[in-house]
């Protein structure tokens, strides 16, 4: 073998070792994907099965397939006496809705200047705020059921969308603070002061410099707290006590009682309830990695 085909060789091996290198990284990823996927098939199949029962199998397709489950789910009413029939499933989807954009706008109005305060501003109390705040995130939202109804008791808001929203602020508060900290920290001070030497105010500068920057960082923040508010059931079964007022979670849980499971019509509600979070994350897709990664480094 000549010298200049060794070179040649060495090439060609190191090819062969990255192409097998990347096939046993997509295998991974595909029996990745499957693994996650396989109980939503599950799910899928129940909801469209006509069968009453599902016999265990490798391949969970739909037995008899029909879309009854979902006309079940769908088509639930409300007829209250004096009152026209009215469609309780949209009410009940409009109010999940309505109390978790609630929730995300709360929290962002909340924490966008109080996140921007504690990342620019040294003030008397700032870390011991800091460590109140982070307290607060220790505990769970079950823990705090009990004051949060007598609080909105005594506020005559119990039973109420406004009521929940307030519970869910809560908890949403704290994280989106802590989070848009972190994000503000990483945006250059350069630039504020740039804009400001151009003759700007300092809040020109935070609304015209400061949130464009991190607007990734806010969709990101908003996106999880409408998903904790539209996933939470504690609270929402607690607080609300007329069906008209239900939220989606309180509604699945019906379908299942101490001595009896409709688990086709659970998992037709479980699909129709996943529907508009999977599109709110169609739509922010492209601000979640820029959005996940803010804060990450600061600098």
């Amino acid at each position: 073998m000549t010298k200049s085909s060794r070179p040649e060789s060495l090439h060609s091996a190191g090819r062969k070792v990255r192409l097998h290198e990347s096939i046993a990284a997509h295998l991974l990823l595909v029996v990745a994907v499957a693994f996650a996927l396989y109980p939503i098939l599950w799910v899928i199949a129940l909801a469209f099965s006509g069968a009453a029962d599902l016999e265990p199998r490798v391949l969970p397709l739909p037995i008899e397939p029909t879309l009854e489950h979902l006309r079940g789910v769908v088509g639930s009413t409300l007829k209250a006496p004096g009152e026209p029939e009215r469609w309780l499933f949209g009410i009940q989807l409009l109010n999940s809705i309505v109390v978790s954009l609630a929730t995300a706008a709360v929290g962002i109005l909340i924490a966008v200047p109080t996140a921007y305060a504690l990342a620019r501003f040294e003030f008397v109390g700032k870390d011991a705020g800091l460590r109140t705040l982070l307290a607060t995130q220790m505990f769970p939202a079950v823990a705090s059921a009990i004051p949060l109804y007598l609080i909105l008791d005594a506020l005559g808001l119990l039973g109420s969308r406004s009521g929940l929203v307030l519970c869910y602020a809560t908890t949403s508060v704290p994280f989106a603070i802590f989070q848009l900290r972190g994000a503000f920290e990483t945006i250059p001070r350069d630039l504020e002061e740039a804009a400001m030497v151009d003759g700007a105010t300092r809040f020109a500068a935070f609304i015209k410099v400061v949130l464009p920057a991190a607007r990734p960082a806010i969709a990101v923040t908003a996106l999880f707290a409408f998903m904790s508010a539209y996933n939470e059931f504690v609270l929402a079964h607690t607080m609300l006590g007329r069906e008209e007022l239900y939220t989606l979670p309180v509604v699945l849980q019906r379908y299942i009682s101490e001595f009896s499971a409709d688990w086709p019509k659970f998992a037709a509600g479980s699909l129709l309830v996943s529907l508009p979070v999977m599109l709110l994350f169609y739509i922010a897709q492209r601000h979640l990695v820029a959005g996940l990664t803010a804060g990450g480094v600061k600098g």
